[in-house]
C-alpha cells in the first residue's frame, strides 16, 4: 500500500464523454488512500474540447499551483497543440521543481514535448484518468504498480522482452542519453516548431493509435528525412494499436515498416515497450537521462532516482519487468 498522496486532476485537450469512467478512475484512486482533487473546470465541455482555450490554460495553471504529489489528465482527445505559445511554462517547471510529477499520454505529448523543448523539465507518460484508473474491466496491475513506484519515489526503471523476430537487434549499451517521445502523430505536427525538442545521441520512444502502417511509415520517414531518426541512440517502438488491415495491403503490415525502417537506419529499432493506447502501460521520464541496454530478447531502460517531481525518496528501486 503506498502513502497518501495528492493527486490533482485537470483536463487540458478533450472533453470528458464518459463519466462513468472517470468516477470510476477517481473512486479507485480514493481507494488507493490518496486524496484526490478534482479542478473546477474537469468536467467542462466546449465543441470537442474541456471548455475553451482559456478555460483549459486556467486549469493548466491551476494543477501547477495545486502543490500536489501528480498532476493526472482525465483523458487526451486534441487541444494542446492550439494553446503551446500560451501554456505556463515557468508555473510548470516551477511546480517540477517544488515536487509535482505531470502524467498523461496521447494529446500530453504536444504539452511533454514543448516543456522539454522550453525548459528542459522532465514530465511522465503514463496513463490517463479515465481509460486506465477508469478501466471497466479494473485497472491493469502493472500500470498500477509503476504509478505507485512513482509515487513512492522508487521507480528506477522498466524491461521488456522483445518478439523472437526483433531478437537480432544489436544495440550497443547506452549511457547518459535523454528519453524522449509519446504519441508520433503528436510528435511529426511539431516538427519545425519551436516546441519540438531538439534531442541529439537520445532514445526516442514512439506509439499510436488508430493510424494505418502507411500513415504510421509516413510519419517515420518524415521523421528520418528530417534526420531527427539518425541522430539517436535508439529508436524504441511502443504499442501501435487501433487500425484496421485492407485487401490491397496484399502482406504490407505493420512489421513491413518496422523491417523497412531497420534497413534503413544505422541506428537500432526496438519494438515491444509496454506503452500506447493499451492497458499495460509502463511510465517513462520525458526528457530524463538513461541508461539501456538488451541482452538477447531482454531490453533495460534504466533512470536515476528523484526524476521530474515525486519527492519521496525511501527504500530501494524495483524494476517491473514485462513480457508482452
Amino acid at each position: 500500500m503506498s502513502h497518501r498522496r495528492h493527486i490533482y486532476i485537470y483536463s487540458p485537450s478533450g472533453a470528458v464523454r464518459d463519466k462513468a469512467a472517470f468516477r470510476r478512475g477517481v473512486a479507485r484512486l480514493k481507494a488507493l488512500g490518496h486524496e484526490v482533487e478534482i479542478d473546477e473546470a474537469a468536467l467542462k465541455s466546449w465543441q470537442r474540447f474541456a471548455g475553451d482555450d482559456a478555460t483549459r490554460l486556467a486549469a493548466i495553471g491551476r494543477a501547477a499551483a495545486s502543490g500536489a504529489d501528480v498532476a493526472l489528465i482525465t483523458r487526451g482527445g486534441y487541444g494542446l497543440t492550439r494553446i503551446l505559445d500560451a501554456l505556463p511554462y515557468k508555473a510548470v517547471a516551477k511546480a517540477i521543481d517544488r515536487g509535482t510529477a505531470f502524467v498523461g499520454l496521447s494529446d500530453f505529448t504536444a504539452f511533454q514535448l514543448a516543456l522539454l523543448a522550453k525548459t528542459g523539465q522532465v514530465s511522465w507518460a503514463g496513463p490517463a484518468l479515465g481509460e486506465d484508473f477508469g478501466a471497466e474491466a479494473g485497472p491493469d496491475d502493472i500500470m498500477e504498480a509503476c504509478f505507485d513506484d512513482l509515487l513512492e519515489g522508487q521507480g528506477e526503471g522498466t524491461g521488456w522482452r522483445m518478439s523472437s523476430r526483433d531478437a537480432g537487434v544489436a544495440l550497443k549499451p547506452v549511457h547518459g542519453a535523454t528519453l524522449w517521445g509519446g504519441n508520433l502523430r503528436v510528435l511529426v505536427s511539431l516538427l519545425g516548431t519551436p516546441y519540438f525538442p531538439a534531442v541529439d545521441k537520445g532514445v526516442l520512444f514512439l506509439e499510436d493509435v488508430g493510424e494505418h502502417p502507411y500513415r504510421i511509415e509516413r510519419m517515420l520517414d518524415q521523421l528520418r528525412h528530417a534526420g531527427v531518426l539518425g541522430r539517436q541512440k535508439a529508436v524504441v517502438l511502443g504499442q501501435f494499436t487501433g487500425f484496421r488491415a485492407v485487401p490491397h495491403d496484399r502482406g504490407f503490415r505493420l512489421q513491413t515498416v518496422i523491417d523497412r525502417l531497420r534497413s534503413l537506419l544505422k541506428v537500432p529499432v526496438l519494438a515491444g515497450l509496454p506503452f500506447g493506447h493499451v492497458p499495460t502501460k509502463v511510465l517513462l521520464p520525458v526528457g530524463a537521462p538513461v541508461e539501456m541496454a538488451a541482452q538477447e530478447r531482454e531490453v533495460f531502460l534504466v533512470w536515476g532516482h528523484g526524476v521530474g517531481g515525486s519527492r519521496h525518496h525511501h527504500g530501494h528501486g524495483h524494476d517491473h519487468h514485462h513480457h508482452a
